[in-house]
């Protein structure tokens, strides 16, 4: 099964990032946008692994400090638009403890630098400039979750685990 871990979000912020998507859509931004369901910020992607509850044990292990997310700015990997938190020491403390428990347990992740960011649109294009527009949104951080990722009628479903 395809796993991540994962912070999901405060219905607030999630409201202020599809705020922020109406109003690129308006702008004539197009590309694949993520449901509002599946806004979430990755701490590790996983991928195929059949042993949630080894992933599970790791999250427990690991204690998370409480931290406040705020929303600050944008960015682009490539093609890809994401809305970035301001920058919180203690939440990448945790994501390095996190994956440094992963590697001790021999469970692979993509190791890739940790970017806070929400993925808002894959395959993003746009004929003229636009501006995104990051609405005001706060949210108290209290655990991670390990999240699964499944195909279901041509659309993917996240859920937790």
């Amino acid at each position: 099964m395809r796993l991540f871990i994962a912070i999901k979000l405060s219905d607030e912020m999630k409201k202020a990032l599809i705020n922020c998507m109406h109003n690129l859509k308006k702008q004539g931004v197009e590309g694949n946008y993520v449901p509002a369901q599946n806004l979430h910020m990755t701490l590790a992607f996983i991928g195929e692994y059949d042993d949630p509850e080894k992933v599970k044990k790791v999250i427990k292990k690991v204690p998370m400090p409480e931290f406040r997310l705020n929303l600050s700015e944008k960015g682009n990997f490539g093609n890809i638009l994401w809305a970035g938190v301001k920058g919180n020491q203690k939440l990448k403390a945790y994501v390095k403890e996190l994956r440094s428990a992963l590697d001790e347990e021999g469970i692979p992740y993509d190791r890739s630098s940790f970017v806070p960011h929400i993925t808002l649109i894959r395959k993003v294009s746009a004929k003229k400039p636009y501006q995104v527009h990051l609405g005001k949104a706060v949210m108290t951080v209290k655990h991670a979750s390990l999240m699964k990722s499944e195909q279901k009628k041509g659309k993917v479903i996240y859920q937790e685990l």
